[in-house]
């Protein structure tokens, strides 16, 4: 197989990264691979063997320039000084038919210098969620990394519940700067390679951006959309930690995960999120406090530092408008308005509201509102006809069915799909994870009702896991 490389982070000092091949493993085995991105790569492909050693780490295809990247990062907000890729090795970059400069990243490769007594590794469940969760986000049309390949390695990874099958994730990301990149050289000192990133930064992914300043405005204003569309489809990240947020405005790491079944407001899956700092609906809060830790970085270089904190504070504190204007934005568009006026956003809380009383399904109730079923989603039907009427009355017309299901898919990865599939996967069954996959590049269409089902009592998922 051919891999067309060309390496850019590389060439950074080396305070950046350390190079560092992955570990092998003892028989990869190609689990699942992605063609279609594949394609977009321009990855010329040899057989299933040779897929499944170079995306196990056991060879280094030509061209690659293997390193682990190094950031830190505040977690649950507690800052930590070193951070870095624990367990993941950046291949390398290519640029893709579209012209676009993509990372390739091997995730579960072996311990780095970075591991902080970690194993490197991933067992198969976590990798088969991150695959499915996010190509699921890519059909979504929102931001996302995406996923390559999945191989088992034939080696058990030891966690709580003892010994797992190992697995590798190949990984594709515009980049994997974060904001914890920043945080790093900001927190040291060392404004010559807080410079030289910014500048790295800028050229990758906001060309157009003046400076340090500029770069923090495209990056909130990335943000902002980012975290609306994640919440016009009920997706709970579980782990904003400012390591995890990327400058790119693309969804990256994908560990306790989890899109909603019965609204709530404060919804949380997070098995380690304790205190609800991630729930879903403090997610716009959590940004702007991320964004307002890259302002603090970017502005360590700057001479002047009382006009650049000036200027980053009133960037910073215009993000929560940024974002209500996506979210009404998109949440309009659920409900069929396509020329959202201000009054609307009281119209779409007040339906929120509703469904939080009654737990109402999220993905279902949107997906049913032009629908005579929408009101047997409630319980109070007397408080939805009140609202109904509203809606219809500033509607104008009847609702554009088409048009809403646009803007409301009609399946998602649901938590117990995604177990189910692990499940099988693990006793080497890989159906259920075809068919789910099948169903989620499509998912505005309505092709298997079996997986627009909400969980019945039994399957409910009350927590999910980083997998780490």
């Amino acid at each position: 197989m051919h891999i067309p490389f060309d390496n850019s982070y590389a060439t950074l000092p080396d305070g950046f990264f350390t190079r560092q091949d992955p570990t092998p493993v003892k028989t990869p085995t190609l689990l699942a691979y992605n063609r279609d991105l594949a394609l977009l790569l321009g990855i010329t492909e040899g057989g299933a063997q040779d897929l499944a050693q170079v995306f196990s780490g056991n060879q280094i295809p030509e061209g690659a320039a293997p390193l682990a990247q190094n950031y830190a990062g505040h977690q649950f907000g507690t800052y930590n000084p070193q951070l870095g890729d624990g367990r993941a090795i950046l291949l390398g970059e290519v640029v893709d038919t579209n012209g676009i400069r993509r990372d390739i990243q091997l995730k579960g490769s072996g311990p780095t210098r970075y591991s902080r007594r970690g194993d490197g590794r991933a067992w198969l469940g976590p990798v088969l969620r991150e695959y499915v969760v996010s190509e699921a986000m890519h059909a979504l049309g929102i931001p996302t990394t995406r996923a390559l390949a999945a191989v088992t390695t034939g080696e058990p990874v030891f966690r709580e519940a003892g010994g797992l099958p190992g697995a590798v994730l190949t990984r594709v990301a515009s980049s994997h700067l974060r904001v914890g990149t920043f945080q790093v050289f900001a927190h040291r000192g060392e404004v010559d390679n807080l410079r030289t990133l910014t500048d790295y930064a800028i050229a990758r992914h906001y060309p157009d951006a003046d400076g340090p300043i500029g770069l923090l405005r495209a990056v909130c204003a990335a943000q902002a959309e980012l975290v609306a569309a994640w919440l016009s489809v009920g997706f709970i990240h579980g782990v904003m930690n400012t390591d995890n947020c990327a400058i790119s405005g693309e969804t990256i790491d994908y560990g306790p995960c989890a899109f909603m079944d019965g609204f709530h407001n404060g919804r949380v899956y997070s098995s380690i999120d304790t205190q609800g700092r991630y729930a879903y609906g403090n997610q716009p809060n959590i940004v702007v406090w991320n964004m307002a830790q890259l302002a603090t970085s970017l502005i360590q270089q700057l001479d002047d530092k009382d006009a650049a904190i000036a200027e980053a504070t009133e960037i910073v504190e215009a993000m929560p408008g940024q974002l209500e204007a996506a979210w009404l934005r998109r949440f309009a568009a659920k409900i069929g308005v396509t020329s959202p006026q201000p009054d609307d956003l009281g119209l779409v809380q007040e339906l929120l509201t509703l469904m939080q009383q009654d737990s109402a399904d999220f993905t279902n109730t949107f997906r049913a509102l032009p629908t005579a079923q929408a009101r047997d989603h409630f319980t109070d039907r007397a408080s939805f006809d009140a609202w109904e009427s509203k809606w219809k009355l500033r509607l104008g017309a009847a609702p554009d069915t088409e048009a809403m299901n646009r803007a409301n898919p009609a399946v998602i990865p649901r938590n117990h799909r995604i177990e189910q599939m692990i499940e099988a996967a693990v006793a080497g069954d890989m159906e259920p994870f075809t068919k789910l996959m099948a169903a989620l590049a499509t998912p505005y269409a309505s092709t298997d009702p079996t997986l627009e089902r909400p969980p019945t009592e039994d399957e409910i998922v009350p927590a999910t896991f980083c997998g780490t």
